[in-house]
């Protein structure tokens, strides 16, 4: 994995910085865009009464992503260390398969790309790339 540069990290809290106030949007439209695209990710949500795109379940754990996504941003100097208690939830209580955190990476890249336009640029494309595969390797620290 290609770490994350001086310039990326200032690239993505800038972008961040932008992007925020929509982090609820981006949260529930890439979990709903997950769950549709990825149909065997639904086996971690069995217990949600409703598991249609834009559900009040999709919102609410999309708030949840999002609010994690808002945590690595302040800790982007230190991702496998700042997110230690988050590694070990998703696997030893969760039970998460790492895989799907490139998964959920992929689409909230997918759905800021559709909701900033302008903002996504190739640069910023990159960095964000960098910082949510960064990100997915310290979630997946507490697995190997």
């Amino acid at each position: 994995m290609t770490s994350l540069t001086e310039k990326d990290k200032a690239t993505v809290r800038a972008f961040w910085g932008k992007v925020s106030g929509k982090a609820e949007d981006i949260g529930m439209d890439a979990l709903s865009r997950m769950l549709i695209v990825y149909p065997q990710t639904k086996t971690y949500f069995a217990h949600w009464k409703d598991q249609s795109p834009g559900s009040a379940s999709a919102k609410k754990h999309g708030i949840t992503v999002m609010s994690g996504v808002a945590d690595a941003v302040t800790k982007i100097d230190n991702l496998k260390g700042g997110l230690l208690n988050l590694s070990e939830l998703h696997a030893f209580t969760l039970r998460v398969d790492p895989a799907n955190f490139k998964i959920i990476s992929h689409n909230i890249l997918v759905v800021m790309a559709i909701m900033f336009p302008n903002d996504f640029t190739p640069e910023v494309h990159v960095s964000m790339d960098k910082f949510l595969a960064a990100l997915a390797l310290a979630l997946a620290e507490k697995y190997r």
